[in-house]
């Protein structure tokens, strides 16, 4: 299995419109950084985490060439207002989307012209929406089990893939969530800047939270403008790091089974 940072970024993206800040005038191309979205692919099956306004940027920066389903966390725009650039991924069939049920009644309000099939392929999306189960789902050789999470005042989804989660966009993970989190080898959560904030977790409740569940590597996302890659990194304990736009992570099949990077 490999997963690709598609973006990394909090809803302003990086550099942030008419900033100047040192991060934002960064020559260092690991801090610009897209809207948080995720590409996993095993074998012939390709999944997105997520389709935010650069969704198209993101595909062809990856050489996405062909989407088995998408998943979303919930429906904020920075996470979903990509959705039209699926209508390449929906030409010959539609194209299974998975989500909260308050995600995919908000996809039928806004994006009705883009649910089911229709006569004008390739012209508009062909979305087939389902709602995620709670035992999971399997799609080719990965199987999705939604993850519970709190953020701000309303439940949103993580999402656990073998032995790797994806926690973009909390504040707090509820107890009952935490088994479901047990024996992972890579952990991904939302470290959104150094200083508290009401609807994300900080870099500080971010390590906090990676430590409950003892991944192997951890792994910060959805980062702001004021947080500069390389003085993350140096912040951070040993078994944590700070994501990237393009970052990939390779899964081995050793005995072990443990997860190696591959830039």
């Amino acid at each position: 299995m490999e997963i690709t940072f598609l973006g990394t970024g909090t809803s302003h993206g990086v550099p942030r419109i008419g900033c100047s800040c040192e991060v934002c005038t960064s020559n260092d191309p690991r801090n610009k950084r897209f809207r948080s979205s995720l590409l996993i692919r095993e074998d012939e099956t390709s999944v997105v985490i997520d389709t935010g306004p650069e969704f198209r940027l993101q595909a062809l920066r990856s050489h996405l060439t062909r989407l088995d389903a998408v998943f979303y966390t919930h429906n904020h725009a920075d996470h979903m207002n990509g959705i039209d650039d699926l209508r390449v991924f929906s030409e010959t069939a539609p194209l299974n989307v998975y989500g909260p049920p308050q995600v995919l009644d908000d996809i039928r309000q806004r994006f009705p012209y883009a649910v089911g099939e229709n006569p004008w392929r390739g012209g508009l999306p062909q979305l087939i929406l389902h709602d995620v189960p709670l035992e999971g789902i399997s799609i080719g050789t990965l199987d999705f089990v939604p993850i519970p999470l709190v953020h701000g005042c309303r439940e949103v989804y993580g999402y656990r893939i073998g032995r790797f989660a994806y926690l973009t966009d909390c504040k707090t993970i509820p107890e009952s969530s935490l088994p479901l989190l047990s024996g992972l080898e890579v952990l991904v959560i939302d470290g959104l800047r150094y200083k508290s904030h009401p609807t994300h977790m900080s870099i500080d409740e971010a390590v906090a939270n990676a430590r409950r569940i003892d991944a192997g590597t951890t792994y910060i996302t959805h980062l702001n403008h004021r947080v500069d890659h390389v003085e993350l990194d140096a912040y951070l304990p040993e078994d944590m790091h700070p994501a990237y736009d393009g970052l990939r992570i390779s899964f081995s099949t050793d005995e072990r089974g443990e997860a190696h990077v591959r830039k």
